[in-house]
């Protein structure tokens, strides 16, 4: 008789975790309204199952509907207060909808400084949390206890776990407290332990923020030596176009950019045609600038930055 049972029972957990997984598919590719929905109605049948009140949450938080999110999380927290990333994502979900909110974000200040801490606590290794907390005691103001010391003692605990995480969080830190020499230092610690193209952004955002586009494009193209990357050639085009700078090498990599592009490169080819519109203006190329700005418009007309750049152009 058991048997038996357990062979009938058999297709309805199969069904089940194929539920879940066909959600976890659903967001991997982005469809948070259809994830919800599934989730949500095998949570009508399962009303504790905690892999599902998480899903459920993430689904929520995709599209920014933050009270529902922090309820689902509160659900996983109460239920298992030991689990470190139902900490984590529960401090995240409220500490969204503060800065959405910054009118009701005071009420929320403790509560997100709490869950996070815990979940640093409960999980040494858990370097997301920690992130999470060099950020929001950077951006927290003094009066409510924000604190730059406090931001680096995460910073180093991450250092301790990640070199490159670690480098990272103190570049970014110092780069906030408007210490550029000291966010350079540790950006380009963090290229020389790591080198992934999220330590080359971080650099080259700097050296724009401050002003310098030319060490921008330098850095660009050594990223571009290492990583092959085709939107590097966007990028270095783009700084070129804003700065009015290196135009020549900036309109040759946008070129490249086009001829050699591809959904998974990002940035649509319309805002490559914008920034060679900008390009071809600063050259004085009235009639080049206007081809690549209605190439831009015919792809994406909806744009603003396009209009206004056209009208611009049609001013010369």
């Amino acid at each position: 008789m058991n048997k038996i049972f357990y062979l009938l029972l058999f297709p309805v957990l199969a069904f089940s975790q194929s539920s879940l997984d066909s959600v976890e598919s659903l967001l991997g590719n982005k469809q948070y309204l259809k994830a919800e929905g599934l989730v949500a109605q095998f949570l009508e049948q399962n009303p504790n199952n905690l892999q599902a009140i998480e899903l459920l949450g993430d689904a929520y938080g995709y599209q920014k509907k933050w009270d529902d999110a922090i309820n689902q999380y509160k659900k996983l927290v109460e239920t298992n207060p030991n689990h470190a990333n139902y900490h984590y994502k529960y401090a995240g979900a409220m500490g969204m909808k503060a800065l959405e909110n910054k009118f009701k974000a005071i009420g929320f200040i403790g509560d997100v400084k709490k869950h996070f801490q815990k979940a640093a606590e409960l999980d040494p290794n858990h370097i997301e949390a920690r992130w999470a907390l060099v950020e929001f005691y950077m951006q927290l103001p003094g009066i409510f206890g924000g604190s730059k010391s406090k931001s680096l003692q995460y910073a180093q605990e991450l250092e301790n776990l990640s070199k490159v995480d670690g480098y990272l969080a103190k570049g970014y830190v110092y780069e906030y407290d408007n210490q550029p020499n000291l966010a350079e230092k540790y950006y380009k610690m963090a290229i020389a332990e790591g080198g992934s193209l999220t330590c080359y952004d971080k650099l080259t955002k700097l050296y724009e923020n401050e002003n310098e586009p030319e060490k921008a494009i330098e850095i660009l193209e050594v990223a571009q030596k290492k990583h092959c990357r085709n939107a590097l050639h966007y990028q270095i085009g783009k700084v070129a176009a804003e700065y009015n700078i290196e135009l020549l090498k900036g309109e040759e990599c946008l070129q490249i950019y086009l001829k050699n592009h591809s959904p998974e490169d990002g940035v649509p080819k319309a805002w490559a045609h914008y920034r060679l519109a900008q390009i071809h203006m600063h050259k004085n190329n009235k009639t080049d600038a206007l081809k690549h700005i209605e190439l831009a418009i015919a792809e994406m007309p909806q744009i603003k930055p396009f209009k206004e750049q056209k009208e611009k152009i049609t001013s010369m």
